[in-house]
């Protein structure tokens, strides 16, 4: 077990994988092992959940830094921007950076027979490029490589804008309340369940059609599920998605501490051990906590004996640092993939 930032993680040494599934703290475990163990014996009630859903949300409201009442809940990042997607005008013109994650292109390539374009650029021509489009859609940290996007290039562009902080949010000090559209999920950095995301939407943001409108999206969900006409909840309750149980109850208790944390202290240490190993292996500093290195397959495969889990991504050994790593990891790549007397 490690003590990280007054929580306990029983993680093990050299997972360095946090940006593929993060690892959830004994009191994200518990409380999803204790509903778990109500479901098995009928205990389980369904509107026993709505309090996490709410909690959940207000906690990611909290952590991108905008109100919780114009945050829509769903299930995965590719769902909520499919909203998006799906409610762009014809011939909307989408530009976005080279190799962006998929879950953030997709939904708008999709699009294609209703004239939506979608161009990719280099990242330090993204703001640029942003002044012929209609809408920038940008993952704020990429999932490759750790890069970290100019957001606040974006801001005063004229231009609408899509962020998507799944690999920011939870080590990475938020205020996003600018953007039309913020999604992000909740398996990774914020250590959950895999089976919550979040949408937030600006008030003045283009309205957007409820493409999975439920019964779970109504003003009240429990009184309201047989029947017409359609009465969903106003703003951005009436986009929401019904809830993954389990996966909303580990979101509420991951989200709610998280939100409480000095979150610039927490990237001081992510970005910090992570930035210990770019310098090591002469890159320079990037204060990000994703590293991503082109290693040998005798260096890989020296640092897989090592202990040390990480992904392959783009091509490249992708290693993510988290509060609840420690030198020790440092020190174990490091061994591993350099030749230090």
């Amino acid at each position: 077990m490690r003590e990280a930032f007054g929580e306990w993680f029983d993680v093990p040494a050299g997972y360095l994988n946090t940006a593929s599934i993060g690892i959830p703290s004994s009191a994200v475990a518990d409380a999803v092992a204790a509903a778990v163990a109500d479901w098995r014996v009928g205990a389980a009630r369904p509107p026993d959940f709505d309090r996490h859903v709410a909690a959940a949300r207000a906690g990611w409201a909290r952590l991108v830094g905008v109100p919780a009442d114009t945050v829509a809940s769903g299930a995965s990042v590719s769902q909520l921007v499919g909203l998006v997607a799906a409610s762009v005008p014809d011939g909307t013109r989408v530009v976005t950076v080279a190799n962006e994650f998929t879950s953030v292109t997709f939904p708008f390539a999709a699009q294609e027979k209703r004239g939506v374009t979608v161009r990719e650029v280099a990242a330090g021509e993204l703001s640029a490029a942003a002044a012929g489009a209609d809408l920038v859609a940008v993952s704020v940290v990429q999932s490759a490589d750790g890069a970290i996007a100019d957001v606040a290039a974006l801001r005063d562009r004229g231009t609408r804008v899509l962020l998507d902080v799944t690999q920011a949010v939870g080590w990475l000090p938020l205020s996003l309340g600018w953007a039309d559209w913020v999604v992000g999920g909740s398996y990774k950095w914020l250590a959950a369940p895999r089976g919550a995301a979040w949408l937030a939407v600006r008030p003045d943001a283009p309205e957007l059609v409820p493409q999975a409108a439920n019964w779970y999206a109504t003003t009240d969900p429990w009184d309201g599920v047989y029947g017409l006409p359609l009465r969903l909840a106003a703003g951005a309750r009436g986009l929401d998605l019904s809830p993954v149980w389990f996966a909303q109850l580990g979101a509420a208790v991951a989200t709610s501490w998280f939100a409480g944390l000095d979150l610039a202290a927490v990237r001081a240490h992510c970005a910090g051990l992570a930035d210990t190993v770019r310098t090591n292996l002469g890159q320079p500093a990037l204060g990000s906590a994703i590293v991503s290195l082109d290693l040998t397959p005798d260096q890989a495969k020296r640092l897989a004996d090592a202990g040390v889990v990480g992904s392959l991504r783009a091509g490249r050994t992708r290693l993510s640092f988290h509060l609840y790593n420690t030198e020790d990891d440092v020190e174990r790549v490091l061994d591993a993939v350099t030749t230090r007397s």
